[in-house]
C-alpha cells in the first residue's frame, strides 16, 4: 500500500470517527407525574407525587392526550389497547393498569417494551390489538403486536381508562397529569412533548 493511500485511508476514517461523534443522541425520555401547580402560554409547573415541583417548557404544539375512566367492559376483540404489566413466572403478564385507545388513536406506541411503572417499579409496556378474550374471575386477553403476542391476565380491581385525542383546556391548575419529555429546551430545562391530561380528576395510572 503507498504511503498516499494509506494517508487517504485514515483521513477517511478520522473524518468518520469526528462525524459520528458529532451526531447528537438522542435525548432519553422522562416521565413527570403529579397535578399541573401553574400553567402560562409557555410553562407548565407540575407538583410531583413524590413531593417535588418541576417546571417544563411548553411548546405551542404538544402531543395532549385526554384519560377518562373506562371499565373492564370495555375492553372488547379487536381494541387496541396498552398495558403497563409485571410478568410472571408462568410468561403471562399481569396488568397493572389498562388503557383502551380511541379508535383514531389505534397504533400509538405499537409493540412491547420496558417500562418503568408510577411506583417506581421496572415492568413491562405493551401496546397492541386484543384478540381471543376470556372473562372468569377477571380477564385474560392475547395481545397482538407486529412483532409478537403477549398474554395478558387482568385482575377485575386494575385502573382501566379511555385515552383520546385531547386540547389545552384540560390544562389547568389542579388536572393530573403524566409528562413525557424526550428534548431539552436552551437553558438545558425539560420541554413537554406528550401530556396526558386526566378528565374530570382522572389520574393518568400509567
Amino acid at each position: 500500500m503507498s504511503l498516499a493511500f494509506r494517508t487517504l485511508a485514515v483521513s477517511i476514517a478520522l473524518a468518520a470517527t469526528v462525524s459520528a461523534h458529532a451526531q447528537p443522541k438522542p435525548s432519553a425520555r422522562v416521565a413527570v407525574r403529579g397535578t399541573i401547580a401553574q400553567i402560562t402560554d409557555t410553562t407548565v409547573e407540575v407538583a410531583q407525587r413524590n413531593g417535588k415541583k418541576t417546571t417544563l417548557t411548553l411548546p405551542a404544539d404538544p402531543v395532549i392526550r385526554s384519560v377518562s375512566n373506562a371499565k373492564l367492559s370495555d375492553i372488547k376483540p379487536d381494541s387496541f389497547i396498552g398495558t403497563a404489566a409485571a410478568p410472571q413466572p408462568d410468561g403471562t403478564l399481569k396488568a397493572l393498569e389498562v388503557h383502551v385507545f380511541a379508535a383514531s388513536l389505534r397504533g400509538s406506541g405499537e409493540g412491547f417494551r420496558p417500562w418503568d411503572g408510577a411506583d417506581g417499579k421496572s415492568g413491562t409496556m405493551t401496546n397492541g390489538t386484543v384478540g381471543k378474550l376470556v372473562n372468569s374471575n377477571g380477564t385474560t386477553m392475547t395481545v397482538k403486536y407486529k412483532d409478537g403476542e403477549k398474554t395478558v391476565v387482568v385482575p377485575s380491581d386494575v385502573p382501566i381508562v379511555y385515552m383520546e385525542p385531547g386540547d389545552r383546556s384540560l390544562l389547568k391548575a389542579g388536572a393530573p397529569v403524566l409528562i413525557f419529555s424526550t428534548a431539552k429546551d436552551a437553558k438545558g430545562g425539560l420541554v413537554a412533548s406528550t401530556i396526558m391530561a386526566g378528565k374530570n380528576g382522572v389520574v393518568p395510572p400509567m
